[in-house]
């Protein structure tokens, strides 16, 4: 449960970060507005590109992201025993890798 709300955590911050940096990519766009000139033009054309861009993007990784831990979840519930023992075998390969990593410092 604790990995469950440490990743919720860092998926909010990942978002709110995110939506903090679309917020001042639109102030940047709406601030230069009536600022004339070609290269002016272009990058607020660019920016905005981007901007929608990675909304789509975001979309799309959020909605992989939600059917990666659906099918998960749904793999443990069928398959308990082999999901704690998988486990149990990846936390016994870091616990050993770390340990050897300590004795050599």
């Amino acid at each position: 449960m604790k990995e469950s709300n440490i990743m919720n955590k860092q998926t909010q911050a990942v978002r709110d970060d995110l939506g903090t940096l679309a917020e001042d990519a639109r102030a940047l766009l709406s601030a230069t507005a009536d600022v004339a000139g070609d290269k002016v033009g272009e990058a607020r054309q660019r920016l905005a590109a981007a901007l929608e861009s990675g909304k789509e993007m975001y979309g799309r990784v959020r909605d992989k992201a939600v059917e990666g831990a659906k099918a998960t979840d749904k793999a443990v519930h069928e398959h308990p025993y082999k999901a704690m023992g998988i486990a149990l075998g990846v936390g016994a390969l870091v616990g050993y890798l770390l340990a050897r990593r300590c004795t050599r410092d």
